[in-house]
């Protein structure tokens, strides 16, 4: 019997190709081997020292944890390197396996910071506007607003004005919380503070001390020491003795109070020594009512403060179930939700252009802002899915909304949940204020939406334009047999621009069949919408339906990842650094654990180390 040479060869292999190799033969995965090098192969030549495009410079990427001081830049690396976006299709391509190993080498990188503990620095926080209305409403129970008056408070890391760092105090606004403090005092019914009055069996001194000692408790938030009580009694005294009346003598020493740092400013006490520590009981009930109601602890927070059990997880958890349920969470969603979905700039930042949209006014607008804020305070307060944000099949709607929307039956100015039997309207990309915002006065921008999605809901935002820019036409009318979007197409042809817009793009295409002001639209001026899309990870999909299913099935760990961030930088008010990685991965595994239920997002968040520690601002930042 004959046997063929080549069987030969393959029955001496054979043994050579089924053994393992030994781990002497394979390289061992490193970031010099897996990341640095493949970096230097394929990226650098456009992102090295000399003009790095889009301003992002990987030479400086030369160490683990120069890449860890950087999580959000490590990971847009690895989902650029992991989706296929870069590097750009007319370069050099990394292999499979370089891409694999490449994201698994970051992935590994950043796990190391879950050994790193830092609560980040305690920045002393100014009250906000709204802050300050809402603690004087339910100090005094005035109701009058007086901080709108004030100058406005501007923004901070993660988009939100309760950043710490960026609320400072100008010359004017001293002189603004005097004229309130006298005001809202003047306002406020004497039983809101007049917990005691002189008798035979109690004297002038006494029942003013018990006054203020009380008042000064509450706004406070933490009891009045002896010392603080004192000197604010100095100032009831000396009226006393030029003969005032009580009540206006108490008066004076409250104005002082309010317009106290311990008032206007969410004081937390510096501990000994350089190791961070838990804050106190009251700071924590701060902590909790700023963050959830946007005002001062109440009875129940005091009261578990008192008893030093506030920080237990288990009673922190019902306390968040019972801060949602209550009326006053509503300012989570306008502070919160408003802020991050960035509808509260909706009457400045957008105005469609009148001739063209005569619909769109003042009233309407208004209500496309109260959408987004009902929607989004039934979701905290009914426990709801938080990928109910991306894909919901209901939404809150006044008559004139509705009919903005093409819905009937809803009759009256009243907001109420109205269940969506169109797929494409329901959650946040069907919302008008967000459509609208994501426009230009006189034509939708699939650029700006797409913008929207991957800063907003996936925590991805795209780098800046290049200067060079061009610049597209105003109107979306077709120019001959040319729509709009065969110009935006031939726009990203441009290689400084495809990287971009190809990420992009597809996302806001896949919104076009809303028009400027959120209205569903069939053509456009005269050809028929093209709401189709593919993205850079081989998705195809036709209009918003299609495009939230394909977010909810394999963009969901970017947009919970992206709301956790957010949702912790505006618990602690200050923006989230690296050290904050771990706790962001911590609350997001959470989160899938237990089904995405909202009451679960807020409950970790102020179960998190972040939340309940603090160190002394003079501690330098540890490293991982």
């Amino acid at each position: 019997m004959k046997i063929s040479t080549g069987l030969i060869i393959v029955a001496f292999a054979l043994p050579a190709l089924i053994m393992p190799v030994h781990a002497a033969d394979a390289p061992k995965p490193s970031f010099d081997h897996d990341v640095k090098a493949v970096m230097a192969k394929y990226c650098v030549s456009c992102h090295g020292n000399r003009r790095p495009k889009a301003g992002i410079n990987l030479s400086k990427v030369d160490s683990e944890l120069a890449l860890v001081k950087d999580p959000d830049l490590a990971e847009r690396i690895s989902e650029a390197m992991t989706d296929r976006s870069m590097p750009p299709k007319n370069k050099p391509q990394p292999s499979e396996a370089e891409r694999q190993v490449f994201g698994d080498q970051i992935e590994h990188a950043l796990n190391s910071l879950n050994n790193l503990r830092d609560p980040g620095p305690s920045v002393i926080q100014r009250l906000t506007r709204r802050q300050y209305n809402n603690t004087i409403r339910d100090l005094l129970g005035v109701d009058t607003k007086p901080a709108d008056a004030f100058p406005s408070d501007g923004g901070g890391g993660g988009g939100f004005d309760n950043n710490a760092s960026t609320l400072f105090v100008p010359p004017i606004l001293m002189e603004k919380y005097l004229a309130a403090a006298t005001q809202v005092l003047d306002q406020a019914d004497p039983k809101r503070w007049k917990v005691a009055t002189p008798d035979d069996k109690l004297s002038k001194d006494a029942a003013a001390r018990k006054c203020v000692e009380t008042f000064a408790t509450k706004a406070f938030r933490r009891p009045a020491n002896s010392q603080e009580v004192d000197r604010l009694m100095g100032l009831f005294s000396r009226a006393d003795r030029r003969g005032e009346p009580f009540n206006r003598a108490v008066k004076l020493a409250l104005r002082a109070v309010l317009v106290s740092p311990h008032f206007l400013f969410l004081v937390e006490k510096d501990q000994p020594g350089s190791a961070p520590y838990r804050v106190s009981e009251y700071e924590l009930a701060s902590r909790l009512s700023y963050f959830l109601w946007s005002s001062m602890p109440d009875d129940e927070l005091f009261r578990l403060a008192e008893n030093k059990t506030l920080s237990k997880p288990d009673v922190l958890e019902a306390q968040v179930q019972r801060m949602l349920k209550d009326p006053k969470s509503r300012a989570f969603a306008t502070d919160f939700g408003a802020q991050w979905l960035r509808v509260d700039t909706l009457a400045s930042a957008a105005e469609p252009d009148r001739g063209r949209y005569p619909s769109y006014n003042a009233t309407l607008r208004d209500a496309m802002s109260e959408e987004a804020i009902q929607f989004f305070h039934a979701l905290m307060k009914n426990n709801a899915p938080v990928t109910d944000l991306i894909d919901a099949k209901y939404t809150y709607l006044n008559e004139n909304l509705a009919k903005h929307y093409g819905i009937e039956g809803v009759k009256g100015s009243e907001f109420r949940k109205v269940e969506m039997k169109d797929a494409n309207r329901g959650g946040v990309l069907g919302m008008a204020a967000i459509l609208t915002l994501t426009s230009y006065p006189q034509r939708t921008s699939p650029v700006l939406r797409g913008k929207w999605v991957l800063e907003e809901l996936l925590g991805t935002p795209p780098p800046p334009p290049p200067n060079n820019v061009k610049v597209l036409p105003p109107d979306d009318h077709p120019k001959g047999d040319e729509t709009f979007r065969k110009r935006l197409e031939a726009h990203r042809k441009d290689p400084n621009c495809a990287s971009c817009h190809s990420k992009l793009d597809p996302l806001g295409f896949g919104l076009e069949s809303f028009d400027a002001i959120g209205r569903w639209r069939t053509e456009i001026g005269g050809k028929p919408v093209d709401a189709s899309g593919k993205l850079t990870t081989g998705e195809d999909f036709t209009g918003p339906a299609q495009l939230k299913k394909i977010l909810i099935d394999s963009k969901k760990d970017l947009f919970v990842k992206n709301l956790v961030s957010r949702m912790l930088s505006y618990g602690v008010r200050r923006g989230v650094e690296y050290y904050d990685t771990a706790t962001i991965r911590q609350i997001a595994t959470a989160l899938e654990q237990k089904g995405y239920k909202s009451t679960v997002l807020v409950a970790e968040i102020v179960k998190s180390y972040p939340f309940g520690y603090r160190r002394n601002e003079s501690k330098t930042e540890g490293k991982p």
